[in-house]
């Protein structure tokens, strides 16, 4: 069976991915909120289709800014929903707009989005979907795996012979931290 790490090296889209984002740790509040929009995007679909719209998920959802989507109102629905440049789901955008708004509500509670999924580290893959579950909307059992895999709080994200893999390793991400 192929892994990420033997298909993304040399693709236009998933190897610059594969070898700069995907497993590395990352406490930046719009990458955070970034990868859990695109992840909730990706439910159905490729990583793939939305490695290739990512660039419109960026301009659409105003540079991933947790404000600014947070504040979106009833005409921000209706342009995303016209906007053939990312997912036009109805559900996922209500999703992302609500979830910039839970986002907030954690910077009071825990100081920041990092903070919070910091705090629960380390659980399950199980113990974090019932988490992500009660704090988040469209958030599954492979939304919320990928999410903290891509982020570095659950392994499986390359092979350990990938090289990506020992320049994650240097970084101690949090899954390697609980051993």
């Amino acid at each position: 069976m192929s892994s990420y790490c033997d298909i993304a090296p040399g693709h236009p889209f998933h190897g610059p991915y594969h070898e700069s984002e995907y497993g590395f740790p990352n406490a930046d509040e719009s990458a955070l909120f970034e990868r859990l929009v695109l992840e909730i995007n990706q439910a159905g679909l490729s990583w793939l289709t939305i490695l290739k719209k990512r660039e419109a998920f960026k301009a659409a959802y105003a540079d991933f800014d947790v404000d600014r989507v947070a504040a979106f109102k009833a005409r921000d629905k209706a342009r995303l929903l016209k906007d053939a440049g990312i997912i036009r789901n109805r559900l996922k955008i209500e999703a992302a707009i609500e979830n910039a708004k839970r986002i907030q509500a954690l910077r009071e509670s825990h100081g920041s989005f990092a903070q919070w999924i910091d705090a629960h580290h380390p659980l399950t893959k199980e113990e974090w979907v019932k988490v992500f579950k009660k704090t988040f909307r469209f958030t599954g059992g492979e939304i919320v795996g990928e999410f903290l895999m891509s982020l570095g709080y659950l392994p499986g994200a390359h092979q350990p012979d990938c090289p990506t893999y020992k320049r994650i390793a240097k970084l101690k991400p949090a899954w390697m931290r609980t051993r």
